[in-house]
């Protein structure tokens, strides 16, 4: 597989303190991304890539779009995306020919981004996903090569032949290893910013006071607005993550214990799922503002996943949350229930694209400059994946014309590695093959 990065490596811009390196987000007065520039002019900002995954499908009726632009129509899984339908595109009729070999959870999502062969009987082989193949290309010139977030631990088991690892990881970074989840927001946080992973009782802000307030005498009004901005975002995800969890809304397997026997850690995964999620939305979207990383996946839960969503009020009960039934058993239901799930899910895509879309990069905006992927491993509860549900937000970095329903169920290329090969190349990364593919989707 020949690989050719066409994008130049960049020259960064940080602030630094103790055992602390933040990017800094684009700044008109500083050349943050590519060569430098006489007259200190801005530079062109990269394209960002991530896909974000929900398991087992979605509400038979309601998963659709038609239409163009400003007129495009949703179905009601999707309409809180409604304020980005110029930016959307909605992908009808692509699939994975690997993943129709069982038709079970365990071999229908371990293939959904690298569309190779898995291997049964418990043994574990993919493929290395398209998401790692843009983060290797991409590693000198980002902190962080690429992020992994989940938000569901994921499963060791074995389902009908097949290793249930599979059914947990989207992003492979070689053929036999899925690239390792992060499921606490904390450690995600230091990631971007720690020079050590670990909690300290120190912000990242006050490390990093001082540099801080040499850039802010030397940028202009506007940028210092932007700088203020930034860091305000900062600080606030840093409480967040601080209080995360202690409203104490359990979802999903009920221990045999009402109450813990010990007392709950200061570090560890969120209990409350809607918490959980909005807080590894938002780290995606810090990650992308500073440009520690231009690669992301966000595996808000597993096919054939355990989560519950107390969170959510139950239309077959006001006064109860959907906490009755697991995800996986919700899906086969497809009824008022299923289908508030389904949104609470799409709206953390809303939630990402109305922030990306919120922050300037010159003459784009951040949603602009990216392509993010929401998608699952089969169109219904009912593992249906002769058709794939997808839906992408952004305009890579103004490569892309959105706006638009692309329908490729009767055309003769509709395969999901055709469209990650579009996609790679608007990345900057052109394969001559990869996965079952060596065709582009020419609409994109």
């Amino acid at each position: 597989m020949k690989t050719r990065l066409t994008e130049p490596v960049s020259r960064r811009a940080f602030l630094h303190g103790v055992g602390v390196t933040m990017a800094l987000p684009w700044l008109e007065s500083v050349p943050v991304w590519g060569d430098d520039k006489p007259n200190n002019a801005s530079s062109e900002p990269p394209v960002r890539f991530a896909c974000l995954f929900s398991g087992n499908g979605f509400h038979s009726k309601e998963w659709w779009a038609k239409g163009e632009g400003k007129e495009m129509e949703l179905g009601k899984v999707l309409e809180s995306l409604h304020p980005f339908r110029e930016k959307l595109l909605f992908l009808r009729g692509l699939y994975n020919e690997e993943a129709l070999i069982g038709g079970i959870h365990s071999c229908q999502t371990g293939n959904l981004l690298t569309g190779a062969h898995l291997a049964p009987g418990g043994a574990i082989q993919s493929g290395i996903s398209c998401d790692q193949v843009v983060a290797e290309a991409m590693k000198s010139q980002t902190k962080v090569p690429s992020l992994a977030l989940g938000c569901e631990p994921s499963i060791a088991a074995i389902h009908g032949n097949y290793s249930m690892i599979y059914s947990s990881h989207i992003s492979w970074n070689s053929s036999s290893t899925p690239t390792p989840l992060e499921l606490y927001p904390s450690l995600a946080f230091d990631r971007l910013f720690r020079d050590q992973t670990g909690k300290t009782d120190k912000s990242v802000l006050d490390a990093v006071i001082e540099d801080t307030r040499g850039l802010r005498n030397t940028v202009s009004k506007s940028d210092r607005q932007r700088l203020d901005e930034y860091l305000s975002s900062v600080r606030e995800l840093e409480v967040r993550i601080d209080q995360a969890g202690k409203a104490g809304r359990l979802q999903g397997w009920r221990p045999t214990l009402e109450k813990p026997d010990m007392p709950r850690p200061a570090d560890g995964i969120p209990q409350d799922i809607d918490q959980h999620m909005r807080l590894m939305c938002d780290i995606l979207v810090l990650a992308f503002r500073t440009d520690t990383t231009r690669v992301c996946t966000l595996k808000l839960n597993n096919d054939h996943s355990s989560l519950r969503f107390p969170n959510l009020t139950s239309e077959r009960s006001p006064t109860q949350g959907i906490d009755y039934m697991i995800h996986h058993l919700l899906s086969h239901t497809d009824g008022a229930d299923w289908l508030k799930v389904n949104q609470f899910f799409a709206q953390q895509l809303a939630y990402i694209a109305g922030k990306l879309d919120a922050v300037q990069e010159g003459d784009r905006t951040l949603l602009d400059n990216s392509m993010i992927l929401y998608m699952s491993s089969m169109m219904t509860g009912n593992h249906e994946n002769k058709q794939l549900p997808v839906v992408m937000v952004g305009r890579g970095g103004g490569q892309i014309k959105t706006g638009r329903v692309l329908d490729y169920l009767d055309k003769p290329n509709r395969k999901m590695c055709s469209l990650y090969l579009s996609l790679m190349d608007k990345a900057g990364v052109r394969l001559d093959k990869f996965g079952d593919s060596t065709q582009r989707l020419t609409e994109i």
